[in-house]
């Protein structure tokens, strides 16, 4: 009988642990795994979520009106949508160590191509093509989670992969912001190439071989379970789930840096302390939010952290002129449960699959997440308008439209099941 330490060097699935036939993990084994796993979320989130904060600077460069920033932001999701859901056939035949190393090298070069752009176009070709390698790469860090990490710690595991976002916040965003205030836009996109190195170098070292669920890819064919995936009504309540989760987070998330600096009043400069406070509490937040969803259920926990997210949903699509206090308190309340919903949300996601085609279906996850995630930058991008002031216009309308697709989410919460409470049945 294999043991943990086992397990976690072959990439064994958790399966073992969850059923207590392994009762006793070794958590210090799996903490440098999650530390190369963060660190690839982080480029990742970074290299999305930079663009964002660099939203004024962009529509005044290249001259471009909020449609054309969604383009800009919304393109990076299309692409890494389309792509993940052509991985997904065949992503589940390879060691998932080697896959996330290839993804983070062509993921580099990507990077090193946004700060080669020369224009507006070039800029956006660029985009499409990290997009390509982020969305799978993405798909593959929660499919390893799945795959080695006991499902009663779980919930955990993801809210330390999940405060990525808020390291990258807290650090990664403020320390683009600098660099690009030194030097130019292009700064961060050559910190990003350099980090992706790196870390590569890391996950070459650390990161044991994930190959337990290859003994299930024998003579299998893809087309053959792309059915099985999407035959299955659990899966897709579950990407109905994800999608109208990124829906109702991305009509609203790219247009709040604009938004904060035309309409609410603060400068440029004040943007990295917007991400650097909600970074700094969503830390703790996701860390707490995966305890508690361990502890009393993550679809319990959803439903209480989703509804209250509704509250700063409709505070900062409703914010006018305000002092930089009171704005950064309704940003740093979004960002803690706007994101916090996530943790429970991956963790009732990753769940709700059998570990022989997780990586599949954490693939076509990913690009259901992402293509919901453009639909509603691009549709909320079409929605706003600019006053004849200069201001941003709708914000309000969105927020509400963001409100609504919340409540959904709610409701499916309660739809989904795991896939250990549809086997014991």
């Amino acid at each position: 009988m294999p043991n943990t330490e086992e397990i976690l060097q072959t990439g064994g699935s958790s399966e073992l642990v969850d059923c207590g036939v392994i009762p006793h993990p070794v958590p210090a084994r799996e903490w440098p795994i999650l530390a190369v796993l963060v660190s690839i979320q982080f480029i990742h989130i970074l290299d999305f979520t930079i663009m964002m904060p660099l939203g004024p600077q962009f529509m005044r460069l290249y001259e471009i009106t909020p449609q054309q920033f969604a383009l800009l932001v919304s393109i990076y999701m299309f692409s890494a949508g389309i792509f993940g859901f052509i991985a997904a056939f065949i992503i589940d035949h390879f060691d998932r160590k080697a896959t996330l190393i290839v993804l983070c090298g062509g993921f580099s070069v990507a990077t090193l191509l946004c700060a080669l752009a020369v224009d507006y176009e070039t800029l956006l070709a660029a985009r499409a093509v990290a997009g390509a390698f982020g969305g799978v790469m993405g798909a593959t860090v929660f499919s390893i989670i799945a795959d080695i990490i006991p499902e009663y710690r779980r919930g955990a595991a993801t809210g330390t992969v999940m405060s990525s976002f808020p390291i990258t916040s807290v650090i990664g965003v403020p320390t683009g912001l600098f660099l690009a205030e030194i030097m130019d836009w292009r700064a961060p996109f050559v910190f990003l190439t350099i980090m992706g190195l790196l870390v590569i170098i890391a996950a070459l070292r650390i990161l044991p071989p994930v190959r337990g669920h290859l003994i299930h890819q024998r003579d299998r064919n893809p087309l053959r379970q792309f059915q099985k995936i999407f035959s299955n009504a659990n899966h897709l309540v579950a990407f109905i789930l994800i999608a109208m989760l990124m829906f109702a987070g991305f009509t609203v998330i790219p247009f709040i840096s604009p938004y904060m600096v035309v309409n609410v009043g603060m400068s440029e400069a004040d943007l990295p302390y917007l991400y650097f406070f909600g970074g700094l509490s969503t830390f703790f937040a996701a860390h707490l939010i995966g305890q508690l969803a361990d502890r009393y259920g993550k679809r319990r926990i959803f439903c209480i952290v989703a509804i209250l997210s509704i509250i700063p949903i409709w505070l900062v699509t409703h914010l006018s002129k305000a002092p930089i206090a009171q704005a950064l308190a309704v940003t740093t309340l979004f960002m803690v449960l706007v994101t916090g919903r996530f943790v429970p949300a991956m963790a009732l996601i990753t769940a709700s699959v059998a570990p022989h085609v997780r990586g599949s279906f954490m693939s076509f996850n990913s690009s259901i997440q992402q293509i919901s995630a453009g639909l509603a930058t691009l549709m909320a991008g079409s929605i706003m308008g600019v006053s004849v002031t200069g201001e941003m216009t709708h914000f309000d309308a969105v927020g509400v439209i963001a409100i609504i697709a919340t409540v959904l989410c709610i409701y499916l919460s309660t739809k989904l099941r795991s896939n250990e409470e549809l086997t014991t049945k």
